[in-house]
């Protein structure tokens, strides 16, 4: 083996001095997304209180861990799961790391005559990775999804981006199972304990990106509205616990 230079040695040691930047590591694996989700549902959501589907992806929309609460895969409406991945997909596609958009958000403005009206029909599911693999290891460790980009767009409550205590955008959450407005409401709180709720900005009046209820009779009165699906979980999205500013370690 041939000796370090020490222009060599020198840039070697600069690289392990670099500090750690975020990476797919600091993401939830699957027993801890699924011990928090359960958590969650446990809860009132202001839904029907099914169980439901979580998926995250890491900052390139690579699949890192799909869990569902109930004691079987079939305990949740199984057209969920991949619904679960399109709204992390989404969710970490259209955020940035100085502004986050959950896909509650997105609903005007992808309606005819919204400022992002076709957006729903870019980037298509993988149908190739949706589907694959043996269904029993759906929704465990091995769930055939993990390890690839999943792709696809949804455009109503339930898809979150994650961002660490430093404010970096780690990628996001995605679940589904219940009715749009529980999504986001189970998706917050999901979030709110995985602590990757260091929200930059957002859209919301809240200044982060939680649901918005605007709606009237001439649609989204700024643009980001998000229908109401009952007078429950309305008063859930707007009672939901603040994101946390970035720098606190909670």
């Amino acid at each position: 083996m041939r000796n370090l230079t020490p222009l060599t040695l020198s840039s070697l040691l600069a690289c392990l001095l670099l500090p750690a930047t975020a990476s797919a590591a600091d993401l939830p694996e699957h027993d801890a997304l699924r011990q928090a989700l359960r958590a969650v549902v446990g809860e009132g959501n202001g839904g029907f209180g099914f169980h439901m589907w979580a998926t995250v992806v890491d900052r390139d929309g690579v699949v890192q861990a799909v869990a569902f609460s109930g004691e079987d895969r079939g305990d949740q409406w199984p057209g969920s799961r991949v619904i679960a991945a399109q709204k992390a997909n989404t969710a970490n596609a259209f955020s940035l790391p100085q502004l986050a958009l959950s896909t509650a958000n997105l609903y005007s403005a992808v309606q005819p005559g919204g400022s992002l009206y076709g957006l729903q029909f870019s980037n298509p599911v993988a149908t190739e990775v949706a589907y694959r693999g043996p269904s029993a290891k759906v929704g465990t460790a091995q769930d055939p999804m993990v390890g690839d980009k999943i792709g696809g767009v949804n455009v109503f409550g339930g898809g979150l981006p994650l961002y660490n205590a430093d404010g970096d955008l780690l990628g996001a959450v995605g679940v589904s199972g219940d009715s749009s407005c529980a999504d986001h409401n189970i998706a917050w709180k999901l979030r709110d304990r995985l602590e990757l709720d260091h929200v930059p900005g957002g859209v919301s009046i809240t200044g982060n990106d939680n649901i918005i209820y605007d709606l009237g009779d001439e649609g989204s009165h700024g643009g980001w509205g998000h229908p109401a699906c009952s007078s429950e979980a309305t008063k859930i999205g707007r009672a939901l616990p603040d994101t946390h500013p970035i720098g606190s370690d909670s």
